[in-house]
């Protein structure tokens, strides 16, 4: 051999979209192809991309592997680099082309460091092989498998065990669990976060509580969605509770809550819960006028021809307003002011033009794995005589969220989350304080 490495430049064509898109999967083909390629390997790294793709490293002793797909062709390119005589990088070739389940792939191998053009330099770099730890006959591997969400301006990573604990597809989107190493369990659907095991309690708290403490009775509460169970398990605490009816569409997010989030499925085995799985739509539209006390619409993001979209229109705010009792409230997950400002903007016009525009509130809560680290909800009040603030009873709270050990609700937080930064007030055009309005001022 002439020269100190060899390089091949390969591309694959005609790939299995789905394999492509699968961290774990890539991961696992790289590190199988070194391995028959003889290498050592010191280390691998990366990550999944939403909507999807993924990038990657394999870093060997005798240089590295590199991958980076794209499932919406098919496609995948590949850099294999080896020092040496004893790594054959048409190995790992072969091996990738088959577990690719590439239809052809081609390559073009480059010589690198041409050795009669590199005359040795001094003697302490004469040394063929590395010297380990008594002990160690290679270096230690570690594993660096990323779970990452983006678009082309933000982009959220976790790094995760390397294993998908679960994955389903429904006839309405991608739903998928990881367990990672700074949230715990997460669950992700079409590649995107929705619930943490260590950040959960933030937005199912917020949402279910708020209302829970300032309707005067709350016996008949509708969720819909909210399929991971987390706000229904908060509305469950209440005595004073008749039923809870959680209607969602995707019976694969109760079914993977209740395999890896049983924190979160506590709710649906409550002798109080009624857990359908259906349209959250439909049942709106046939559910009977004032037959309810609060509904919460825990939906997902209104993507295009996602299952949420069709939960953020007038005509399914207006069939809210209908079933609400007099005094009723509707709490919504409103989207992040500063991530998704025109969404942010649009639900709260529609909001006042249905429920009035002094009935209607935002409140905010930081909740660290959503994009931009704040999201807020709606507070929308069906008549005069229900408001988030004069409602509220202080003591009452404090006693509720230490009885309950609540993590993030309580008696300040209450009234803090409606205190609105300038930037809020000025994209919803509040002009005069919540606060200034609960004081009398």
């Amino acid at each position: 051999m002439n020269s100190l490495g060899r390089h091949i430049v390969v591309e694959y064509f005609g790939c299995e979209p789905e394999l492509l898109d699968d961290v774990v999967h890539i991961e696992q083909a790289m590190l199988e192809a070194a391995k028959k390629a003889e290498a050592t390997i010191i280390n691998s790294t990366f990550h999944h991309f939403s909507p999807f793709g993924v990038s990657g490293v394999v870093v060997i002793q005798e240089s590295h592997l590199a991958i980076h797909t794209w499932p919406e062709y098919g496609f995948a390119s590949v850099d294999i680099f080896t020092c040496g005589d004893e790594v054959n990088p048409w190995v790992a070739y072969n091996i990738l082309l088959e577990k690719l389940k590439a239809s052809h792939g081609s390559a073009i191998e480059m010589g690198r460091g041409q050795k009669d053009l590199l005359p040795k330099l001094h003697k302490k770099f004469n040394v063929n092989m590395p010297t380990f730890p008594e002990g160690e006959k290679t270096p230690k591997f570690i594993r660096n498998v990323w779970f990452t969400e983006r678009d082309d301006t933000i982009a959220l990573s976790l790094r995760h065990t390397g294993e998908v604990l679960y994955r389903k597809h429904s006839p309405y989107q991608k739903v998928e669990v990881y367990d990672t190493f700074a949230y715990g369990k997460m669950l992700t659907l079409d590649g995107m976060v929705m619930t943490t095991e260590k950040d959960e309690y933030v937005y199912h708290e917020m949402m279910a509580h708020v209302p829970m403490q300032t309707h005067p009775n709350p016996e008949n509460v509708l969720i819909i969605g909210g399929g991971d169970g987390g706000v229904l398990r908060e509305v469950t605490r209440y005595e004073q509770l008749k039923q809870a009816t959680l209607v969602e569409i995707d019976e694969l997010v109760i079914e993977a809550t209740k395999l890896h989030l049983p924190q979160l499925a506590v709710g649906f085995e409550h002798p109080k819960a009624n857990v359908l799985v259906e349209d959250g739509i439909k049942f709106v539209m046939n559910a009977e006028s004032e037959s309810y006390d609060i509904v919460m619409v825990d939906s997902t993001d209104p993507f295009p021809e996602g299952p949420g979209e069709r939960l953020f229109t007038d005509e399914f705010y207006e069939n809210v307003f209908r079933i609400l009792k007099p005094n009723g409230i509707m709490i919504t997950q409103s989207e992040s002011p500063r991530y998704n400002a025109k969404t942010f903007q649009a639900l709260y016009k529609t909001y006042r033009k249905i429920f009035g525009n002094e009935n209607v509130f935002c409140y905010l809560a930081n909740t660290p794995t959503y994009p931009a680290g704040i999201w807020s909800f709606s507070y929308n009040a069906k008549g005069e005589n229900i408001h988030p603030l004069k409602n509220y009873d202080r003591n009452k709270v404090r006693e509720f969220s230490r009885k309950h050990g609540l993590k993030y609700y309580n008696e300040d937080i209450h009234p803090a989350a409606f205190a609105l930064p300038g930037y809020v007030k000025e994209m919803l055009e509040v002009e005069k304080s919540y606060w200034d309005e609960w004081l009398g001022k």
